[in-house]
This record gives C-alpha cells, structure tokens and sequence, in this order.
C-alpha cells in the first residue's frame, strides 16, 4: 500500500511510511510531543500508534503493550518506516503517557478524528455521564481522576472527555464540556443530576435539544410532572389532555421487559423551564423468567423536543439510548480494556490511557464491529488488518 499523501511532519519522523492524510496516523502526528527534543529515542507519534495496535490486540497494561510490540518488532518496525534498534520498554510507554502529552490537545485530536458524518435528516444524539479512574484513587481514600464525557451511542465513539477538577462536579463541568461542542441539531441526555435550569437554557441557546430525567433534586418538578401523570390514570370522567404513549417490549438475558413512555406537554407553560417541549413518563415492569418476580419502577422526564419533533415512541427511543452511555462505553472500558484494574497512579497517565480506549474503542465501531472482546481477539489473529485500520481510516 503506497500512499503518495503523507503529511511531510510525520513522514520527517519515519521515513518510508506511507499513509493517508485523515488516517489516524495522520491525525496523531499533530500531537505536541511535550518532552526536550535532546535524548528522545522514540517519536510521539509512532509510541501512541503502536500502542493502539496492541490495545486493537487485546493488551491493555503498558507492560503487556511493550510484550506486544516486541514479538512483532522487525515487522512493525519495517511497516511503519522507522529506525528503531529496538522497541520501548514498558517504561518508555508510561513516561510518554505522563510527561510527553497535552491531554487537553490529544482528547482534541481524538475528538476531531472520531467525529461522526452527520446523517442527512437525523439528530445526533449526545449522552452525558461521568467515570471515575478507580485505578488512580490512592490508598485510604475516596477520590481519583474523574472524567466527564459526551458520548455518541449510533456511531459507538466519545464527541469529548474533560477532566472534573478536584474542585467541581459533574454538574459545573458540563457547560465546559458543552460549550466545546456544536450542539446545533443535536440531542443531549443525561440523569436526573443534569435535570438543570441553566444548563438546559444552554443547550437551547446554542441550537440544541434536551432530554433529562427529573428526580429528587427537582423536587418540585417532579412533584408536578408526578401529579400530572397520576391524575390522568386515575381520573374517573373524561379529561382533556393531549397524552400520547408508546411501548416496547424485550426478552433477553433470562429476562422479559416492557417500558411504556406517556407524554404531555400541558405543563409547558406552567413549568417555566426553558425551552420544554414536554414532560414525560416511564413506566418500565420487568419480568425475571426463571423465578417469574417482577420488578416494577416508574421515572419521569423533561424534553425542549415538542410533539411535532418528537412522538412518544422517539422520546422512548433517545431515552433509551442514552443507557449507550454505560453499557457501549464505560462498561466496555472496565470490562473488556480493564481501565479500572490497570493501576495508572499518575493522574495524567491515566487520562490519556482513557483517551486511547475511547479511540480503539472508536476504531473498532468503525471497522463495523459491535462486540469489542470478539473483535479483539479478530485483530490479535490479523494485526496486518489492525495497521491497515490506523494508516488507512
């Protein structure tokens, strides 16, 4: 594979390597290699590269990445045009990760590579949680890096992660994340936490929607979106209302669930919340098939997105895939690329480690796989296939 478009900076660095100009390799060779030019042996780039290759591959510890590299050495070294006598050690690789890097620059670059097409017609949708980097809380306390992202469930891939300073929470650091993003047509969800007036005034400022769940910590919000819902199943004559609801029902994991959404928009006015749309009911019954109990629970929300934008079966629908959040992204970073068991005590390390599972995470989506641990066994059997997806995509 000959591609004459090599971005002259990287190429500077490992001559002989051929890739494409919005390939990942490409876009890495951008990242500031923050360290004294004087006594570098390893070039930024090609580090970061290699170990996305081993993360593809199912290594997740910067000793099982170093162990990776080395078996495929020659190979490797050959393929991507450099002059190594030798690979780094798992060392090298931790000291890049704490030293060599801008976190806020890489998590830009990974950013701007990872961001979706628009689809013609169709909102995009942005969830909101945070992650705790468990591996960098220190013995006999509570606290470590906290991350916040914005996730976007179709296409599999973080839009963007900030750091939660030590200072704030989740809550004071989501307009930071959200002013760093285009919310023009998009769609934000988050958990009761983010159920809040100036955020939401943001979202719909700069061109966005909403979506939250309402719970305790918008007592009287709830209270009256309660009050409204209930009155209506209960009501013994004929009530003018404009309720619409819509329900799914899915059997898996030894387990039957149904969820009905009701929706309304007669609080509009009287809310004064801004921008809302409509106020919302979930009522989720799940049924576990073996032993038959059953679990019942009922959670309400608020939307800026009006009827005409949004019957109930899309609010059902984007309600529903902002769980993507947990089960498509963190639960795929603890399990399968085992971020909480890899122990990085350098806070800065441990970022960056997070960004490099956001991007192999990323990268998988994009070569159409959806189970992350089979397409990681895929890669280590065709580590040729894994090059091809970092010079070429």
């Amino acid at each position: 594979m000959e591609i004459s478009t090599a971005v002259p900076a990287l190429a500077a660095q490992a001559p002989g390597t051929f890739f494409e100009v919005g390939s990942l390799l490409a876009a890495l060779a951008h990242v500031t290699d923050q360290r004294s030019a004087r006594g570098v042996r390893y070039d930024l780039a090609p580090v970061l590269v290699l170990m996305v290759l081993a993360k593809l591959s199912g290594e997740d510890r910067p000793s099982g990445i170093a162990h990776w590299v080395s078996l495929r050495a020659a190979w490797l070294v050959k393929a991507l045009g450099l002059k190594w006598k030798r690979t780094p050690h798992d060392a090298t690789y931790r000291r890049v990760m704490a030293s060599a890097i801008d976190v806020g620059e890489l998590e830009a670059v990974v950013s701007r590579f990872l961001q979706p097409a628009p689809s013609e017609g169709v909102a995009l949708i942005i969830n909101l949680d945070g992650k705790s980097l468990r591996g960098t809380i220190p013995a006999g306390q509570t606290q470590g890096e906290h991350l916040l992202a914005a996730y976007h469930p179709e296409a599999g891939v973080v839009l963007l992660q900030i750091a939660v300073g030590s200072k704030e929470n989740e809550i004071s650091a989501a307009p930071r994340l959200l002013q760093a993003l285009d919310l023009s047509g998009k769609i934000v969800t988050g958990d009761a936490m983010f159920a809040q007036v100036e955020l939401s005034r943001q979202v719909v400022a700069a061109g966005g929607d909403y979506l939250w769940v309402v719970k305790d910590n918008q007592p009287s919000v709830r209270d009256h979106i309660e009050t409204l819902f209930v009155s209506e199943r209960t009501a013994r004559g004929p009530v003018a209302h404009d309720f619409q609801s819509a329900t799914t029902i899915d059997k898996g994991h030894g387990r039957l669930e149904q969820r009905t959404l009701t929706a309304s928009s007669l609080l509009n006015e009287y809310l004064g919340w801004p921008g809302v749309g409509q106020v919302f009911e979930i009522e989720r019954e799940v049924i576990e098939l073996a032993s038959q109990q059953r679990r019942h629970e009922i959670v309400y929300g608020i939307s800026s997105l009006n009827g005409a934008a949004a019957d109930a079966a899309r609010l059902l629908s984007i309600s529903r895939a902002h769980w993507g959040i947990e089960n498509g992204l963190h639960y795929r970073r603890d399990v399968t690329f085992k971020e909480d068991a890899t122990r990085m005590k350098n806070g800065t390390a441990a970022q960056v480690l997070a960004i490099l599972n956001n991007l192999a995470l990323g990268l998988i989506r994009r070569a159409g796989f959806d189970n992350a641990a089979e397409a990681r066994r895929w890669f280590e059997a065709r580590p040729k296939a894994a090059l091809d997806l970092v010079l070429r995509c």
